[in-house]
């Protein structure tokens, strides 16, 4: 039975994802926003509704290590779909194409992501309330970020009136898909993980490690999805975009879950164990950004160095946190 609710809700997910993307797309043709700016923000955020909802409610349960390493899990897999994405498009240098106009979201996901770990080092008391000061800066980082990528999202791809494709859907349908698709993921992404958590326990892979990866893979497969039906309707910018702006919205969710983190500073409640998870998609997240920055032409059969780094760092890093071990 449990296998049966973790597949359905899962194919749920896949389908609501899908129209994610669809509605994505159609918002940011009649909104003239570009595919960049919706991708790093409405559906960073809409695909990211999973890991946020997971993190609330393992501090609510008094597990921040499940939290923490949901969220800082989930950055190093979204880079490795930047590799996926590359062996999907071989046939064209897709990721070298938009590299330029990702830059400055790449950049901000490094920097949000360095903050965390800086704040997670330096121990910072101080608190407003029951929140720390560190995961407010966080937020309000994150604030800035957007409204930097707002202020320069000069996208000449975005669409004028009469260049709109035939059958786009109006912008109050595309608004209103977009928002139930995010509904759906809403609802269903606690079934999904609650499936996964038993399947873990019957499995016997429940230990902390395994728990906490299977919880990050788990809670990306709307990234996975929504970033590989973007690229399938040629919405590239939009692809990218919500990987790069998925790492820098898991950061704000980490600052976020303080709010709902009773029990003092959520940071200062994280194991330092994790500090190896964050740095594992930091480096990614910079081998992502300046391997595409670098326009590495070089290709070793049908994938480019650098998203093979990526699978090579992300695999290594998996190991290395098993012989370690979390916790």
């Amino acid at each position: 039975m449990v296998w049966i609710k973790f597949i359905a809700s899962a194919v749920v997910i896949v389908i609501a994802a899908n129209y994610l993307a669809k509605y994505g797309d159609a918002l940011a043709i009649r909104t003239r926003l570009g595919g960049m700016f919706v991708g790093v923000l409405l559906m960073a955020g809409a695909t990211s509704l999973p890991e946020v909802l997971t993190s609330i409610s393992a501090v609510s349960q008094q597990t921040p290590g499940i939290a923490a390493g949901n969220l800082l899990g989930s950055n190093g897999f979204n880079m490795l779909l930047l590799a996926v994405l590359d062996l999907i498009n071989r046939k064209q240098r897709l990721l070298r194409k938009a590299a330029r106009r990702h830059a400055l979201s790449g950049s901000l996901a490094i920097l949000m992501i360095a903050l965390v770990l800086y704040f997670m080092l330096a121990d910072i008391k101080i608190k407003l309330g029951w929140v720390g000061l560190d995961s407010l800066i966080i937020i309000a980082v994150y604030i800035l970020a957007v409204r930097l990528i707002s202020r320069d999202n000069t996208s000449p791809a975005a669409a004028v009136e009469e260049d709109i494709p035939a059958g786009t859907p109006k912008l109050w349908a595309a608004i209103a898909g977009f928002l139930a698709a995010a509904g759906v993921l809403i609802a269903i992404t606690p079934v999904m993980v609650r499936g996964a958590s038993e399947i873990a326990a019957i499995t016997g892979l429940g230990t902390t490690f395994i728990g906490t990866t299977l919880v990050a893979l788990v809670t990306s497969l709307p990234e996975v999805v929504t970033t590989i039906a973007a690229l399938r309707i040629g919405a590239s910018d939009m692809a990218i975009g919500n990987l790069f702006g998925s790492n820098m919205f898991n950061m704000f969710a980490l600052g976020l879950t303080d709010l709902f983190y009773t029990n003092g500073r959520f940071l200062a409640a994280i194991d330092p164990a994790f500090l190896i998870v964050g740095m594992l998609g930091l480096l990614m997240t910079v081998v992502g950004l300046v391997g595409n920055l670098a326009r590495i032409e070089k290709r070793l059969w049908i994938i480019e160095i650098d998203s093979l780094a990526l699978f090579i760092i992300y695999i290594s890093g998996l190991w290395l946190l098993y012989q370690k071990g979390i916790g």
